[in-house]
């Protein structure tokens, strides 16, 4: 079997076994009355999430509770599926979900097959780590190494670190989902691994997609505004390079669309809404936990829509504490401390000592002094903007390519990008810059400009709250991947809504000529492993696949 083969067998391995759980999780909520699309694919995530955080600890309880958790969870999935269907479930609602399960497959299908265009699959982790950009650190490859040690070890002794990092460095939610996997085969690892991470990684699609028809923005404007996020250098270098932000990133935009759901008013006093938001938010964590950032924010949003009430207050306090706790209590008690990320981002040290999290961040502060504190939020919002990087990079590409060196000017291209919030927006901020003209000309209103003006803002606030956060010195600033990849998909799905809003021309021109520029820049293969050569078979299946997505996208009801 040829390589592109294997990969396609191997990804639709992991698509039927991540979606299983949420689609029968969705079968069951139809069955029981919900009809609104945004809570139905929340509830498929939220679902898809707490089976892998369930079988997470049943690997932990022992590694043979564990391997009959996965099978029953498959199985299981599978026969329930068939039931609810064979009982009756809308046909049209049915047809509506087929269109975000398609996507999430056809994105999927993309980053893979453009991640290994130039081969590298025999050292997949390797490859995911230098295929964008210069040479990433391990932590794609933490998660896997974690779900090695449950699914030989489960609780019995502590986790190897890998380098300095221990398991309770780190939260579970990806190494669940490796682990409800890894049991239906595993003959290679790296590139199992990769594969299945991918497939997890592009679940982001699904909680955009809720997103953007809980807005009820026309068909148009939802189609570019997915596009241009998925055709980004996030979607793309974070969809390949596998750490579990993006995972996070689908939870966190899922719960926004709950809260920026027309029927908000109606959702803040259902105590089921109140445990799906929280399972939401609360998987979102336990994927990584950058997502504070992004929850602080719809926080404040939420109680400025309509304050819940107080029994959707204690049951969304008691959904996290059963999903958080367990998590919680194994950092304490089972691999101590486990706060190695807090010290490090809002205490601005990566010291392993003694010291609690509340002393490190206070000895920081504290040897800052005001001054010192103040001058590292000013660097942190700078370093958003990135505007000296901007300079360099252009100037750097210019050079490289009046001396003909086309992958230096790539390169250099590539590099403030992967940094700073605005470089990596570009040319899409010309949609927030088209909406101020517009506004000053005239009024203005609809659902397309008002999901873009409140997602805008939304992504300043959550901004100001990553900034004032963030410790803020050279080890703990805002560099654009530190922080939660949800702020910037919303961003540029809001950007070109909001140029839709103007003009559907503009809105048009603008997706695409994004999208041409970012394939222009991460097409290439500028660290290709030795020997290998691009293929033309996988070239096809990531064209097809891209052109699949954006037909979908398009045609969606």
């Amino acid at each position: 079997m040829s390589a592109n083969a294997h990969l396609l067998w191997m990804l639709a391995e992991y698509l039927l076994l991540t979606g299983l759980p949420g689609v029968f999780a969705a079968c069951v909520a139809m069955r029981r009355g919900l009809r609104q699309l945004p809570l139905l694919l929340a509830v498929a995530l939220a679902a898809s999430g707490a089976v892998a955080m369930l079988v997470f600890w049943a690997f932990y309880a022992a590694p043979e509770i564990g391997k009959t958790a996965a099978f029953f969870v498959a199985f299981g999935s599978a026969l329930g599926i068939g039931w609810c269907y064979r009982e009756g479930l809308d046909r049209e609602l049915l047809r509506r979900l087929a269109f975000p399960l398609a996507l999430w497959v056809l994105s999927s299908v993309f980053v893979v097959y453009l991640g290994f265009l130039h081969g590298g699959s025999g050292e997949a982790a390797l490859t995911a780590q230098t295929r964008y950009a210069h040479q990433l650190p391990y932590d794609n490859v933490i998660p896997e190494h974690f779900a090695d040690w449950f699914y030989v070890h489960g609780h019995d002794g502590t986790p190897t670190p890998i380098g300095d990092w221990l398991a309770s460095d780190r939260p579970p939610l990806q190494i669940g989902y490796v682990l409800a996997e890894r049991p239906f085969g595993w003959g290679e690892p790296e590139l199992n691994y990769e594969v299945l991470a991918v497939v997890v990684q592009e679940l982001w699609v699904i909680g955009l997609w809720a997103l953007l028809v809980a807005a009820r923005i026309g068909r148009l404007a939802r189609a570019l505004g997915l596009i241009a996020a998925a055709v980004s250098d996030v979607a793309i270098l974070h969809g390949f390079f596998v750490w579990p932000k993006l995972i996070a990133a689908a939870m966190l935009l899922a719960a926004l669309a709950i809260v920026l759901d027309q029927r908000w008013d109606a959702f803040r006093r259902d105590p089921r809404a109140a445990a799906l938001f929280a399972a939401l938010c609360s998987l979102a964590m336990l994927a990584h936990g950058s997502s504070a950032f992004f929850i602080i924010p719809m926080l404040g949003l939420a109680a400025l829509r309509g304050l819940p009430s107080v029994r959707w207050l204690g049951v969304a306090a008691l959904v996290a504490v059963v999903l958080f706790v367990p998590w919680t209590a194994y950092q304490r008690w089972g691999d101590p401390p486990g706060d190695r990320l807090i010290k490090w981002q809002l205490g601005g040290s990566l010291e392993i000592d003694d010291r609690s999290s509340l002393e490190t961040i206070v000895d920081g502060y504290s040897e800052e002094g005001l001054g010192g504190s103040l001058s590292n939020k000013w660097s942190n919002f700078t370093r958003m903007a990135d505007f000296g990087e901007i300079e360099n990079g252009l100037r750097e590409a210019g050079e490289a390519i009046e001396a003909g060196h086309l992958g230096s000017a790539v390169s250099a291209l590539r590099l403030p990008r992967f940094y700073g919030v605005v470089p990596f927006l570009g040319l899409l901020l010309i949609g927030p810059i088209a909406m101020a003209v517009a506004r000053a000309i005239r009024p203005r209103d609809g659902p397309e400009w008002r999901f873009a003006v409140v997602s805008i803002g939304f992504v300043l606030a959550a901004c100001v709250v990553w900034g004032l956060l963030m410790f803020g010195n050279i080890i703990s600033n805002t560099t654009l991947h530190v922080g939660s990849l949800a702020v910037p998909l919303l961003a540029a799905s809001a950007c070109v809504v909001g140029a839709h809003a103007v003009d559907r021309r503009l809105a048009i021109g603008l997706t695409a000529v994004n999208a041409a520029f970012v394939l222009v820049l991460y097409v290439p293969a500028l660290n290709p492993p030795p020997g290998s050569s691009y293929s033309a078979l996988a070239a096809v299946l990531a064209a097809a696949s891209l052109a699949g997505f954006v037909f979908t996208a398009l045609r969606a009801p």
